[in-house]
């Protein structure tokens, strides 16, 4: 027995000296060429700027309380926060994995042996029973020595998917954030839509009042009055449209806020919704701190690296120990006669793959094509974040632009509208001249509105391209 210990003892030595080694590779940040600078940079911007919260960007009080419901109501966020849990529980149980597992087996057994065998024959001579009972209570400890840093890479890996999920749950409750407030825009457009239409169409009644005089005095043709009603209903037909999309934009509003549909209160233009226009765009590298998807990216690879070294130590021998204590009886009434009863076993087992189809050298080449995924997908999610900061600053920048000539464009058609009808009424202007100023003045009405929320949405989409979002 003493030699046996002293072996035991040994391979315990043998096993703690090598714990210290580790076969997997330390992470390293893969390289990324990123630019200096963003295109169409913002001036006046400096990198010591301090990019700005949810609650200091948003100044509209009704949009903020309608993102603050979607972040805690919102069923995908609350799915990832689900998936959190799931995540979390599995680091705290990859921290045990030093620790040794103990079982307890009890069981009674009855066997009915051959009166032909030797067993059979002696147990009844003995016993004088045609069967052997056996009855037996075993503590069972079990312990693999870490030779290769195997739990340390468990951890890694578990911590590494806990954060990553994290992550993923940040840029998910971002783009809730940017979604709530880019509907909610889109929600005010269509009501200043529905308002231009109801303009117009006052517009139009004045219009056809005069027309409709001058046709009962004989001065114009059916065709003007024809054209005059033609272009009411023209304006007439934006209002019921403009209803059913401010209708649907309510509905999709209230599911990304987790309620069911109903009808919800805004801001009366875009210009009072108008969040804080300054950001800190600093410099592309910024984005490895801000961005979560960037940063989920990232530990995605630290999860795949410690898979890696999983899986080469996979092919490594393994070295464990099973020490055991119980009591054994062939009699119930005898089964707890201690010391007689106990039964005792150690065993230490050095476990190395030898031939298994190549199945561990492949689940290795696999794992290491899988950390070379992540760390491409990790640089795509760098290209992704640089480009949608540029394609954000582009919309905004050039929307500026545009809004500056569709308002010198309504300064030029607000007056040939009303020139033409003084002209009409002097009867040095057509009815088709008031009719096609009318129509422009509308389209441009409109498409100034449609550019204000481009404005509204690239702002919303530069503070989320930036890391903001959430904080």
């Amino acid at each position: 027995m003493k030699e046996i210990t002293k072996h035991v003892l040994s391979v315990m030595g043998i096993a703690l000296v090598l714990t210290s080694c580790q076969v997997g590779r330390k992470y390293a940040r893969p390289e990324v060429d990123l630019p200096d600078t963003y295109r169409n940079e913002i001036t006046g911007v400096t990198a010591d700027s301090v990019l700005l919260p949810l609650h200091t960007f948003f100044k509209d009080e009704i949009l903020l309380s309608l993102i603050d419901k979607a972040l805690a109501h919102n069923n995908d966020i609350m799915v990832a926060k689900l998936s959190m849990d799931q995540l979390e529980l599995t680091y705290k149980q990859a921290k045990l994995q030093l620790l040794p597992t103990l079982d307890l087996a009890v069981g009674a057994n009855r066997m009915w042996l051959s009166r032909n065998s030797l067993n059979g024959s002696l147990s009844e001579q003995f016993l004088g029973t045609p069967y052997m009972d056996d009855y037996a209570a075993t503590l069972r400890l079990s312990w693999e020595a870490d030779i290769w840093g195997k739990a340390k890479m468990q951890r890694e890996g578990a911590w590494a998917r806990y954060f990553s999920e994290k992550e993923n749950m940040n840029a998910l409750k971002t783009r809730i954030v940017a979604q709530v407030a880019q509907a909610y825009y889109s929600l005010i457009t269509l009501d200043e839509q529905l308002k231009v239409a109801q303009r117009n169409v006052v517009l139009g009644d004045s219009t056809l009042d005069m027309i409709r005089l001058q046709y009962q005095s004989a001065m114009i043709s059916s065709l003007a009055l024809d054209q005059a009603e033609a272009q009411k209903k023209t304006a007439e037909l934006l209002i019921p449209l403009a209803k059913q999309n401010i209708a649907i934009q309510e509905n999709a509003l209230n599911i990304l806020c987790g309620s069911f549909p109903s009808a919800l209160e805004r801001a009366g233009s875009l210009n009072a919704a108008m969040p804080e226009e300054f950001f800190d765009t600093g410099v592309p590298a910024m984005l490895l701190s801000r961005r979560p998807d960037v940063k989920a990216a990232e530990y995605a690879i630290i999860s795949a690296n410690a898979q890696t070294g999983l899986a080469k130590a996979a092919m490594y021998p393994a070295i464990s120990l099973t020490p055991s204590i119980g009591v054994n009886s062939f009699q119930f009434n005898s089964w707890f006669d201690i010391p007689g009863s106990v039964v005792k076993s150690v065993a230490a087992n050095l476990t190395q793959p030898i031939f298994q189809k190549k199945e561990l050298k492949t689940a290795y080449e696999i794992a290491q094509i899988e950390q070379e995924k992540a760390a491409v997908q990790f640089r795509q999610s760098l290209l992704t974040a640089v480009g949608e900061v540029s394609d954000a600053l582009a919309m905004s920048t050039h929307a500026d632009e545009r809004l500056k000539l569709v308002e010198a464009k309504k300064d030029h058609l607000t007056k040939a509208t009303n020139d033409a009808l003084l002209l009409y009424r002097s009867s040095m202007a057509t009815y088709l001249e008031v009719i096609t100023a009318q129509n422009s003045a509308l389209e441009n009405e409109l498409e100034a509105i449609n550019i204000k929320r481009e404005k509204l949405q690239a702002i919303t989409d530069l503070y989320r391209a930036l890391g903001g979002g959430v904080e």
